[in-house]
């Protein structure tokens, strides 16, 4: 696995699976690593929709404004990888524009290995489902359950596919599908 860049880049198109279409076509790229964080900007084409994330080194989101994850989101990876391996996480989710607060919890399992192909390229990666709900601190009755499914590919450390469900009250209101286009490195 190469170590990230500034310059590295993810194109991702966004699929809306309730609609059928996609809704959005996002880059990624990384703007500066430290020994603890990778920080990344972030670009919706054909729009003005732009912003910034800070990682760790495993690709856990610590923050997108208004919103901080501490310690982290738990959307990353426990490397190293293997088939079976579980992990839990947990985080207080903080919005600084309007102060709402959210505790997090959920786990990650490996389920498999696969061989992924999008319009990237052919991927050997690990396949990685994580469940985890969220209750708000001031309201702790409304709950909100993500479900998801990574394909991580540790040849270009980040994901090729992710597909995101998620639900507010027991109410579907996302089922986004990402996958990688185009991907790359400084020269």
């Amino acid at each position: 696995m190469e170590e990230p860049l500034p310059g590295d880049y993810w194109t991702y198109e966004v699929r809306d699976e309730i609609t059928g279409t996609i809704s959005a076509t996002r880059t990624n790229v990384v703007t500066e690593v430290t020994p603890t964080e990778i920080s990344a900007r972030f670009k919706i084409l054909g729009t003005s929709n732009e912003g910034f994330n800070v990682y760790d080194r495993s690709w856990n989101l610590k923050s997108s404004s208004p919103w901080k994850y501490s310690p982290n989101d738990g959307t990353g990876i426990r490397a190293p990888l293997a088939v079976g391996k579980t992990w839990s996480f947990q985080s207080d989710d903080v919005n600084a524009g309007n102060g709402n607060i959210g505790k997090r919890s959920g786990t990650s399992k490996v389920v498999g290995q696969e061989t992924l192909t999008t319009r990237a390229g052919t991927f050997e990666t690990f396949k990685i489902e994580t469940s985890y709900s969220i209750r708000g601190v001031k309201d702790p009755t409304r709950k909100t359950e993500i479900t998801s499914q990574t394909w991580y590919a540790p040849a270009i450390d980040h994901w090729v596919k992710r597909v995101f469900v998620s639900r507010a009250d027991k109410h579907l209101r996302v089922n986004n599908t990402l996958e990688l286009v185009e991907y790359g490195r400084k020269q």
